[in-house]
């Protein structure tokens, strides 16, 4: 038969579980802004080194003295990001090397 005290306590869990969820206090996520880009550890993306060698082509904000600034080549000499998953399941075979 059925027991009206256990349907009574599992419609009060559910009721309960639902507005617990529904009013109870959640974390809150900061907005992404969009897709995100893999960089190194000097602050540029994978699309300024240079592949063959691993040196980066990007450019410093760096202050000189007297309070002058000046731009300056990027000191890195080899990517140290993440790898990007095409290289990390097939390397890149192009251009073929004989």
């Amino acid at each position: 038969m059925i027991d009206p005290l256990s349907l009574t306590i599992g419609a009060g869990l559910v009721v309960g579980g639902w507005a617990l969820g529904r009013f109870g206090s959640r974390p809150t996520r900061k907005p992404t802004g969009g897709q995100q880009t893999a960089r190194c550890g000097c602050g540029h993306d994978l699309a300024v080194h240079d592949r063959e060698n691993g040196r980066c082509h990007g450019e410093t904000f760096r202050k000189t003295g007297y309070g002058m600034k000046e731009w300056s080549s990027c000191k890195c000499r080899r990517y140290t990001g993440p790898t990007p998953i095409e290289d990390f399941f097939a390397p890149p075979t192009l251009p073929p090397s004989i």
